[in-house]
């Protein structure tokens, strides 16, 4: 029988590896700035970012409806499903709905199983793509629990803030932190703990010494470098991505590191010169 995967829209975009198919469907958040609702479709995220910056009120997000997820089950009998970390948004919980709804009252003879990926962009999209890959080896779908579930306790998740404007106006940090940031320069390495919530991993100053950090901090993990993937997501830079990718690439031997471009939801959050890093 075949799979078919359903992602939500923090899963970021590279059309090598996710090409647009009838195997893969990717549910929208929505955001609203200054009343305007957007969806995570296509969206330019230059104008997203323009939008963000001219406005002074905070950027909503709405996760998926559980309709919106229904609909997209409803083409296979056999549904993977990845969602942003259940501990970040709602989009689990109603993928959870759209399930129970299905199976109860639409195709009781149908399969669903939702992934809650622990972590979100560059990681959600790793996760995302391995269970792609395990679908293509047509695995059963107990063992592509197993192998996805295994994966996902493995992964982290890293990222560089180069503007803390937007996490201000959504309330995630105060203003005085904020400000005393910027003025002193100081850039946050966040990243996912293993419950998938967000927290801060070191503070530095300046972009060059986070930058450094970072190269650091992948060292400390001693990840299998031969057997690893590493992703990046990019919000503007892509130029930065790819010198990242090369200051990784000299310093260790990953078997492959994937380049993403934010898609709507990553951009709101990473903000302008973001970058997510997840193996």
């Amino acid at each position: 029988m075949k799979s078919k995967l359903v992602v939500d829209s923090c899963v970021d975009m590279n059309e090598e590896v996710f090409r647009s198919s009838d195997e893969l469907e990717r549910v929208p958040f929505r955001m609203n700035v200054d009343g305007e609702d957007i969806s995570d479709v296509n969206l330019n995220t230059s104008s997203l970012l323009s939008r963000m910056k001219a406005s002074s009120k905070k950027v909503e997000t709405t996760c998926p409806s559980p309709n919106d997820f229904l609909h997209a089950y409803r083409s296979s009998k056999n549904v993977f499903v990845v969602t942003i970390s259940a501990k970040l948004s709602g989009s689990y919980n109603s993928a959870l709905v759209a399930k129970n709804i299905l199976l109860n009252d639409e195709l009781s003879d149908g399969f669903v199983h939702i992934f809650d990926s622990k972590t979100a962009s560059a990681g959600e999209s790793l996760v995302a793509l391995k269970v792609k890959q395990l679908i293509e080896e047509n695995l059963s779908n107990s063992e592509i629990i197993e192998k996805t579930n295994a994966y996902i306790d493995g992964l982290k998740t890293l990222f560089i803030l180069e503007s803390l404007d937007n996490l201000i106006k959504n309330g995630r940090i105060s203003q005085m932190s904020g400000l005393i940031g910027s003025m002193l320069h100081i850039v946050p390495i966040m990243g996912s703990d293993r419950d998938g919530f967000i927290e801060l991993k070191r503070k530095v100053r300046g972009r060059k010494k986070a930058i450094s950090t970072l190269l650091d901090m992948i060292g400390e993990d001693h990840p299998d470098f031969a057997n690893t993937i590493l992703s990046i997501t990019y919000v503007t830079d892509l130029e930065k991505a790819l010198s990242l990718k090369e200051e990784i690439q000299r310093r260790y031997t990953f078997k492959d590191i994937l380049i993403f471009k934010s898609g709507g939801l990553s951009t709101v959050y990473a903000d302008d010169g973001g970058i997510v890093i997840a193996y």
